[in-house]
Order: structure tokens, then C-alpha cells, then sequence
């Protein structure tokens, strides 16, 4: 597939955003005690980054205008779900955010809510891709899962760098080996999805897409003399090097530097290598969410397989 930018941002961005909201409101629902000035700031850099998610994904649309006819769809559209979901998420940390920025406290029943609806966005945008039985890389359990983990994983490594920033010691000794655990287990989900992907032998064939039987069938002309919307959209025109290339960009930055970085800062007191952990992750997880797309096989590519 032609993993498409505004999507990649979208993802990444909400899903960060979703995860410190929820690390902060289980911090806040097991007790501990934190000053409302940094749940209000959390929440606000939350709010921020789910507002810039969503402008983000509405770069994706030919008609940005319309998007609002996409919700017609929720009964059987996991995009129409996603749609809908995700205001109903940035006005409720919108409200956590007011209750906090005004003093009056955090309602438990509204970070309750918090935590359901994060849930909630994470399954309606895993499961837009998981749904499509057609495309092998992406139906699977573990996109759910890998959503849900990269996301908590990510969240919670930049609220314990928030935490280092409003020297919040206490809490950050509570979270830093949550930030560590998750992106372990982020790491081992997403490593076992690729080795996973890279053992698929696609269901059809160039015999059964152009419905020649011969069994030495080759195919050295695309039949047309320029690009379509199929070779566009389903087609990233990438070679093998730059996807390995990739692969490891998404490894060594996406996972295992910023977990290095995170148990280094938490066994030696070097809290300023939380912040740098976060920095180094960013680009790391826009290559591994850049792969998830570029890694699926559509199908019709069988028949547009060659350009020229």
C-alpha cells in the first residue's frame, strides 16, 4: 500500500495522546498524588495533540467539507465508529481539562470515561485495517494489539518525560518502569507481527488475477501506458532495500533505544534521558506506522504489479 502522511501523523499522534491520558487517569484513579497544575498542563498537551491529529486526517480527504457524512455509516463502518468516537474523547479530556484548570478536582466517573473511550478509539481505528480479510498483513489480532501497546507505550513515556520537566520525582519513579514495560512489550507484539507478515504467501496468483492457467506466467508491461488511481494509492513504488532500511529504523528507535534510554535514566537517577527518549521514539514510530502501511499487499497489485 501507499502509506499516505496525514493517516501516519493521525495515528501516531492520537494514539501518544490517548496513552498519556490514560497512564494519567490510572495514576489518578490508584491514588497518587499529583498537583492539578501538571494534570491540567498533561491534559492540555493531550488536547493539543488530538486536535492536531484530527486537522492531520482531514488532510486525507478530497473534500474535507464532507467529512461529516462519514458518521452515516456507523452501523457497519469501523471508520464511521472512529469518527465518532474520537470527539466524544477530546471532549471529555476537554472537560477533565476545565475540571482540573479551575480547581474543582478530577471526577472519577470522567476519567473512567476517559479510559473507555481511549479504549474504544484504539479498537475503532485498529480495527478499519484488521477488518479487511483481503489484505493478510493487517487481519490479524495483533494489529488490535499492536495499536493498543505502541500507543499506551508511547503515552506513557512522554507523560514520565512531562513528569521530569515539572519535577515531579515521586510520580516519575512510579511511572518510568511502566514506560519501560510497555515499550518492551510494544516491541515483542510488533516483532512477532512482522515475523509473522513476513512468512504470508499471498492467497492469489498472477495466474488467478489475470486468469491465464500457464504455470510460467511473467508479467513485463503494466498494460498501460501511465499511472492510475490503483497504482497511486495501492502501490508505495519502494524498492526492498529502503523497506529494510526501514525496518530497522522502526527496531533500534521506535523500541529498543528508548527503552535503553529509559532503564539507563531510571537505574542511574539520569532523569534527562526520559525527554530524550521521547525525541528519539518520534521518528521511530513514524517509520514503524509508515512500514504497517507500506508492508500490506492489496491484492490488484498482482495485476499492476510492474510499471513499466
Amino acid at each position: 500500500m501507499n502509506p499516505a502522511w496525514s493517516v501516519i501523523f493521525f495515528t501516531t499522534l492520537a494514539g501518544a495522546a490517548q496513552g498519556m491520558v490514560v497512564s494519567l487517569a490510572l495514576s489518578k484513579l490508584a491514588g497518587v498524588p499529583l498537583g492539578a497544575g501538571f494534570v491540567a498542563g498533561v491534559l492540555l498537551i493531550a488536547l493539543g495533540m488530538l486536535l492536531a491529529s484530527l486537522a492531520a486526517s482531514t488532510l486525507h480527504l478530497g473534500h474535507p467539507e464532507r467529512a461529516w457524512r462519514a458518521v452515516l455509516m456507523w452501523r457497519t463502518s469501523w471508520l464511521s465508529r472512529e469518527v465518532i468516537v474520537l470527539p466524544a474523547f477530546i471532549a471529555a479530556v476537554a472537560l477533565w481539562w476545565w475540571m482540573a484548570r479551575s480547581g474543582q478536582g478530577s471526577s472519577r466517573w470522567l476519567m473512567i470515561a476517559c479510559i473507555a473511550l481511549a479504549a474504544l478509539l484504539w479498537l475503532c481505528t485498529a480495527m478499519i485495517y484488521a477488518c479487511l480479510r483481503f489484505i493478510q498483513e493487517w487481519a490479524h489480532g495483533l494489529t488490535l494489539v499492536n495499536y493498543l501497546l505502541i500507543g499506551l507505550a508511547s503515552g506513557c513515556t512522554l507523560l514520565a518525560a512531562l513528569a521530569v520537566w515539572r519535577h515531579e520525582g515521586a510520580y516519575l519513579l512510579t511511572l518510568a518502569p511502566w514506560a519501560l514495560g510497555l515499550t518492551l512489550a510494544a516491541w515483542a507484539a510488533r516483532s512477532l507481527a512482522l515475523q509473522r507478515n513476513a512468512g504470508l504467501k499471498p492467497k492469489s496468483t498472477l495466474q488467478s488475477a489475470t486468469g491465464i492457467r500457464h504455470p510460467l506466467l511473467r508479467q513485463h508491461s503494466m498494460g498501460m501506458s501511465a499511472g492510475a488511481f490503483n497504482t497511486r494509492e495501492f502501490m508505495h513504488g519502494m524498492g526492498l532495500g529502503l523497506l529494510q532500511r526501514v525496518r530497522w529504523v522502526l527496531h533500534g528507535l521506535g523500541f529498543a533505544l528508548p527503552a535503553l534510554l529509559v532503564g539507563v535514566g531510571l537505574v542511574s537517577g539520569a532523569h534527562f534521558l526520559l525527554p530524550l527518549a521521547v525525541l528519539v521514539q518520534v521518528p521511530g514510530l513514524l517509520a514503524e506506522r509508515w512500514f504497517f502501511f507500506a508492508q500490506a499487499r492489496h491484492p490488484q497489485n498482482l495485476y499492476y504489479q510492474v510499471v513499466a
